[in-house]
């Protein structure tokens, strides 16, 4: 994984509540189990209209530049618990999704697959929404090490546990993690056996 310390970005906005995994990555599209590929078919059924035809009415088809942060409505990521949610948004590009509350499976999917679900409070969204209104390219800014999201003049903290804050500053997964330990791992093994 990618370590993840700040990222200033512009963001795309899909101002839209309830989007369960299935309109991120349709159910049709899981036949694999290699994380590659699922970028292309992310919001399928409202991307496009027919075979490969974009949808012109469609939000992130509107927007004239590709962010690497998705700004989206409340309970984000509802529905069934499947990873390729995240693989999907990942292959397409986002490293972080902002959401007044997410889905507690796909949270943990996003953060162990080093996307950074990043939950505000339902008032900073709203702040969000507006300053992406008044300009589509105002940047953001995602402090990880402060636990901050910067936009428009306007700052909130965001929690985040520990453990996967450590993970995504350091670029590990969990066996990076327990890789980065094996020296305390081996002594606490000598010392009990």
């Amino acid at each position: 994984m990618q370590k993840f310390t700040t990222l200033t970005d512009v963001a795309m906005t899909l101002d839209i509540e309830n989007v369960d995994t299935d309109q991120i990555i349709p159910a049709r599209f899981l036949k694999s189990t290699d994380k590659d590929g699922f970028g292309a078919n992310l919001f399928r059924d409202w991307r496009y209209i027919k075979d490969d035809e974009l949808n012109p009415d469609f939000s992130l088809n509107k927007q004239s530049q590709r962010g690497s942060v998705l700004v989206t409505g409340n309970n984000f990521g509802c529905g069934s618990s499947r990873e390729h949610a995240a693989w999907a948004l990942s292959g397409f590009g986002f490293k972080v999704i902002v959401s007044s509350y997410f889905a507690d499976i796909f949270k943990e999917n996003c953060l162990t697959n080093g996307l950074l679900p990043l939950q505000v409070t339902p008032q900073f969204l709203q702040v969000l929404f507006g300053a992406f209104k008044v300009n589509p390219l105002e940047l953001v800014t995602i402090n990880l090490e402060d636990q901050t999201i910067s936009c428009a003049g306007n700052t909130e903290h965001f929690d985040i546990n520990p453990y996967k804050k450590l993970c995504l500053i350091n670029g590990y997964d969990d066996i990076d993690f327990l890789l980065s330990r094996l020296e305390a791992i081996t002594q606490f093994e000598e010392k009990y056996s």
